[in-house]
């Protein structure tokens, strides 16, 4: 698995970022997880802002997880700024909601999304979605190079 790269986890409810962490422990997936806890702290992330000002810009997510209820920036639009910005445009995302609304799903496609799951309840499917998601996305997708950063 490509280890090196992180997962961006973006996630605001506590419950649900514990059950993806240990998810994610109990398949054994070695990459390390950000957790940002809102859409603007994503972004910030994904720009290098803010409280992740100065991080290293070359190292982008292998995936990014979405939620969609999220504080402050909900999900739609965060995915809507990371297809539009050149650095993130090609960013797999996979949009990881309890959301089972059309209109969700049709727009979150519209916007880019490579895949649209829904969050179940119960810990022993979520456990097998993200070993499957862990599988796809972390081990057999090829991602595309980065951009080059406009400097």
């Amino acid at each position: 698995m490509s280890s090196e790269r992180p997962v961006l986890l973006v996630e605001d409810n506590p419950d649900d970022e514990a059950l993806t962490l240990r998810a994610f422990s109990k398949n054994k997936i070695p990459n390390p997880v950000i957790v940002a806890r809102d859409g603007v702290e994503a972004l910030d992330y994904l720009a290098g802002k803010g409280s992740h000002a100065g991080r290293d810009m070359s190292i982008m997510p292998a995936v990014i997880l979405l939620d969609l209820k999220l504080p402050r920036i909900d999900g739609l639009e965060v995915l809507r700024r990371i297809r539009a910005d050149d650095r993130t445009s090609l960013l797999p995302v996979v949009v990881l909601t309890t959301s089972k609304e059309t209109q969700d799903i049709l727009q979150a496609y519209r916007l880019g999304a490579n895949s649209y799951i829904r969050k179940p309840v119960d810990f022993e499917r979520f456990i097998q979605a993200i070993s499957q998601l862990g599988v796809y996305w972390l081990s057999l997708n090829e991602p595309v190079a980065p951009a080059p950063s406009a400097t």
